[in-house]
């Protein structure tokens, strides 16, 4: 279920708020240092992390959920958002150069098909980072914040969903340590929790990135090859005497030994190689 975009707004105006976009856009300026002459589309709420490009790229949009609604953006410029189904983006194939995901892979109803839009947009080797709440991190129950809302994803999770959509994961990073706490001391350490968290407790990070790249063409798995069956070949067993046809001179019948020992009679036994041989 998506949340209100003055409530996501109003989010990132409180002091937790301010210092979760400063450790967010931090990360984000770390996997796409600049997009000079590149086309960034964000999907979701996306423009508290989307102005440190809009001097340098060709063009940015913000491409608000309908279930959100929209705010203008940037304020003291010309709109650069617009309303758009996640599902179903009003751009055409292969026209973007980076998509940014953010508040809105957790609240989507089919967040695979939010990704397929987003490798149709992309253009061939074209980037996607998706940030989305830690599962295993306390952000995920603190539903006082944006990120306690909707459904968590853990790392497998994440690049799984990425490959389906023929998206293969490059960088993988965690972040967002601090407590989700209003304590004024709490926010005041922030870059400790940081520097520390990601050292000593990485498994509690607030919040998840992966940087995918589209990909045109996927490889076939291989199967394995089927282990062969054991054929279990029966031991051998003596054969029955063949009864001799009647002698028409004598005008009796014998049986013929198959193989005479001194005074005792056997029957040579038949090899299980001859009988396939029939």
């Amino acid at each position: 279920m998506h949340l209100d975009v003055t409530a996501l707004s109003d989010f990132y105006l409180t002091p937790l708020g301010r210092i979760v976009r400063q450790i967010i856009g931090a990360e984000m300026r770390a996997v796409w240092p600049t997009a000079t002459a590149e086309r960034l589309v964000g999907i979701g709420h996306a423009t508290p992390y989307l102005r440190p490009y809009l001097g340098e790229a060709e063009r940015v949009i913000a491409l608000m959920p309908a279930a959100e609604g929209i705010l203008h953006w940037p304020r003291e410029g010309p709109n650069i958002t617009a309303l758009a189904y996640e599902d179903a983006l009003p751009l055409p194939d292969s026209s973007v150069d980076k998509v940014l995901l953010v508040h809105v892979l957790e609240t989507t109803h089919d967040p695979s098909q939010v990704l397929r839009e987003a490798w149709r947009v992309l253009m061939p080797a074209g980037r996607i980072l998706a940030i989305v709440p830690y599962r295993s991190g306390a952000w995920a129950r603190a539903e006082h914040t944006p990120m306690g809302r909707g459904r968590p994803f853990s790392r497998s999770q994440l690049c799984q969903l990425l490959e389906s959509a023929w998206l293969e994961p490059i960088t993988i990073r965690r972040f967002l340590y601090v407590p989700p706490s209003r304590r004024r001391f709490v926010l005041g350490s922030a870059g400790a929790w940081e520097r520390v968290g990601s050292k000593v407790m990485p498994s509690f990070a607030g919040m998840l990135a992966v940087e995918a790249q589209k990909t045109l063409m996927r490889g076939i798995p291989v199967n394995k090859p089927a282990r062969g069956l054991k054929i279990l070949v029966p031991g051998l067993a003596p054969v029955p005497t063949r009864s001799a046809t009647a002698d028409p001179l004598s005008g009796g019948s014998e049986t013929r030994p198959a193989h005479q020992t001194g005074s005792r009679t056997t029957t040579a036994p038949e090899t299980a190689c001859a009988c396939r041989r029939r």
